[in-house]
């Protein structure tokens, strides 16, 4: 998967709820805008909805309405007239490959892929494997012994566990249904690893609980420049990342997902963004129009391949 990382998490385009200004192109009626949140709460998708983080995507609107937590699915489900926008993540894509769900990528228009970030292997900071070769060993001296949690089967991080197993390195697999039970996994020693992008846990990296091992990248991490990438150890894992996307429902009239592109572009494009992806590790150029639908296309039959092997 290729995307330009700007160097500088949870998804913000923007504070201000009360002037959501994902506006369609014909003229607003007041309607209220909805927005999917495809993860629980305290997950890295949680953000669009909740008070924290709402939208603002047109500085000028003035009957803007509010984005709040929706219904299950109306990004499907909903009239494809630009005033539904789902919030696609790579998990909820990975999914899709596990057979879970009856959604599909040819369901959703994808706006713009707005972050994106590799995953990494984090041990609490008092853990006995300070560097990845020492963990990797012993993982392969006692298999199945050390545990990783993960966000749950048929995920990248299941596939990725597998495609380390198939080199000799097997850990069990610890999912967890709450992302803030995972996070907190290792410090409180229920598990021995953590398998998650750097923007989740960075209040357990500021503060030092949490030490990054390895990134699952061709390419260092410009904000852990010491962590070394899974290539560099011999293991050719890579594209397993973790993206988020803006996406309306497929059959939404072009002109609207023009007006609504243009409009992403511009709010990823503010100081305020800037700020929060640079916090979260996950700043990227956004990728937008067919190469974002064939980022997450590309992504899907990725982790599809790897399931059937």
């Amino acid at each position: 998967m290729t995307y330009r990382r700007k160097h500088g998490g949870t998804d913000r385009l923007g504070r201000d709820g009360q002037r959501a200004g994902l506006s369609a192109a014909s003229d607003r009626d007041g309607r209220d805008l909805w927005s999917r949140r495809r993860r629980g709460p305290d997950g890295p998708a949680d953000g669009p909805v909740d008070g924290k983080a709402a939208w603002r995507l047109d500085p000028d609107l003035e009957r803007g309405g509010r984005i709040r937590e929706c219904r299950p699915d109306p990004a499907q489900t909903d009239a494809p007239d630009g005033y539904t926008i789902g919030t696609l993540i790579s998990l909820t894509v990975a999914s899709w490959a596990s057979g879970l769900g009856d959604s599909n990528i040819d369901d959703f228009e994808v706006l713009a892929v707005v972050q994106n970030s590799p995953s990494f292997l984090f041990v609490p900071a008092s853990s006995p494997y300070q560097t990845a070769e020492d963990l990797f060993a012993y993982a392969k001296e006692n298999p199945g012994e050390l545990t990783v949690a993960t966000s749950g089967y048929g995920t990248q991080d299941d596939v990725t566990l597998k495609l380390l197993a198939k080199d000799g390195v097997q850990m069990e697999n610890v999912p967890f249904q709450s992302p803030g039970e995972r996070y907190a996994s290792p410090i409180g020693g229920h598990t021995a690893v953590l398998y998650e992008e750097p923007g989740d846990v960075a209040q357990f990296l500021k503060a030092e609980q949490l030490k990054p091992l390895v990134v699952f990248s061709e390419e260092r991490h410009p904000a852990f420049p010491d962590v070394p990438t899974s290539t560099e150890l011999g293991y050719e894992i890579s594209g397993l990342d973790n993206f988020r996307t803006v996406a309306v429902r497929a059959g939404t009239d072009p002109a609207i997902v023009e007006k609504l592109q243009s409009a992403v572009e511009e709010s990823v494009a503010s100081e305020e963004w800037q700020k929060f992806c640079a916090e979260t590790y996950s700043c990227i150029e956004p990728v937008t129009g067919e190469d974002a639908q064939k980022m997450v296309q590309d992504f899907l039959q990725l982790i599809t391949d790897q399931l059937a092997s």
